[in-house]
Order: C-alpha cells, then sequence, then structure tokens
C-alpha cells in the first residue's frame, strides 16, 4: 500500500516522512490553498535531497512554463494536475516526470468515461472529493468509494478525499485490482501545513 502525504510545508517533516518509509510527499502550488508552498521551503535544499520518496508538485489549471519551473527548482519527481488540465498538457509533463492526474468524483459520474482521454498520458490517477474547496480547503468530506469499484479504471490509482487515522481498517477492506494508494492531508493535521507525525505512523502502522 503506497501513501502519499499532501501539503508539506516544513522541509524537516519531509526528512520525517521519508524516514517513515512514505513513498509519496505532496507540494501545493496552488496559491488558494492553505498549504501553498510558496517559500516555505529552499529551492536550492529540496532539489539537493536525497530521499526515497517521491516529491510530487500539485498544480490547479496552471500555466505549463511555471510547472516546468517548479519541477527545475524543486528536482519534483511527478506532479499532480487538480484541474481541468487538457490531456495534451499531461502528454507533454509525462515526457519530464511522472504525471498524476486528479478527478474530482461525484454521484452518477461514469468513471470510464471521464478518465478514457487520459489513459495514455499519465501514470496514475487519483479520485478525490467534488470541489477545490473540499480538496483543499480541509473540509475532511469523503466521498463513495463504491464508486470506483463498478469502473475499470485500468491505471494505478489513488485514493483521496477526508482520509482520516482512524481509517485505515476501511483502506485495507477497500478492493479493486488497481488500487494503488492512499493520499492523506487535512485530517493527519496540527495546523494547516504542519502534519502530526504520530498519525501518520499510526495509520501506517495500521495498514500493515
Amino acid at each position: 500500500m503506497n501513501i502519499k502525504v499532501c501539503g508539506i510545508t516544513e522541509m524537516k517533516q519531509l526528512q520525517q516522512l521519508d524516514g517513515l518509509d512514505i513513498d509519496f510527499a505532496g507540494l501545493i502550488f496552488y496559491k488558494e490553498s492553505p498549504r501553498y508552498i510558496g517559500e516555505k521551503i529552499s529551492k536550492s535544499e529540496l532539489k539537493k535531497a536525497d530521499f526515497d520518496l517521491k516529491k510530487v508538485g500539485v498544480f490547479v489549471n496552471p500555466e505549463m512554463i511555471d510547472v516546468l519551473d517548479a519541477i527545475d527548482d524543486y528536482g519534483l519527481d511527478a506532479v499532480q494536475l487538480h484541474g481541468d488540465e487538457s490531456p495534451e498538457m499531461c502528454d507533454d509533463l509525462s515526457s519530464e516526470v511522472e504525471v498524476i492526474k486528479a478527478f474530482r468524483v461525484t454521484d452518477g459520474l461514469d468513471i470510464d468515461k471521464m478518465v478514457a482521454p487520459y489513459d495514455a498520458v499519465c501514470d496514475y490517477y487519483l479520485f478525490d472529493t467534488g470541489g477545490l474547496k473540499e480538496s483543499f480547503g480541509g473540509t475532511g468530506k469523503q466521498f463513495d468509494w463504491t464508486i470506483l469499484t463498478k469502473a475499470k479504471i485500468e491505471k494505478p490509482f489513488f485514493l483521496s478525499g477526508g482520509i482520516r487515522p482512524e481509517d485505515a481498517v476501511k483502506v485495507k477492506g477497500f478492493k479493486h485490482p488497481d488500487f494503488f494508494g492512499v493520499d492523506i492531508n487535512s485530517q493527519f493535521e496540527k495546523e494547516p501545513g504542519v502534519k502530526d507525525m504520530g498519525k501518520v505512523l499510526q495509520f501506517r502502522q495500521g495498514l500493515k
């Protein structure tokens, strides 16, 4: 089970996540988010850091040049596109880094129809709660995961949206052949952008 901890704003916490064998860490480049990375972590320090975890830049409807600059400045290993980015943009970025395309899940959605245009141009999908406010505002809402069990998907995907430390059993019980990992964020925080490492460790242990 892969774990992605999103909304990191401190270099020390990245080091701690690496020490906990967390697989992915998300750095949010969306200025409207309370977890916006801004100048909180030194670009050169992060670029030079030797981590086993993958550094993921999270963007919402960005300009291509801004993503490319962030990849270069921070030494990103992957990007997560959380807006209405085109398959063409994903394809262009996939020659630089791994690409995670995020989709906002609502009731009655045809998952397979929604992801089909991105099938050949992304490395992973991520399924999250309905809107940007839920995704980046830390409202802690979950969607009905059974929507995904009825879809083929056929690409490794992350579950996201309001996952809590006590949800480890629920996550372990979720079954889909392409289920790759979980994305955790606001429910594991002391304050926006500052994680409670005890809760992260508790969750990781609970998934074993």
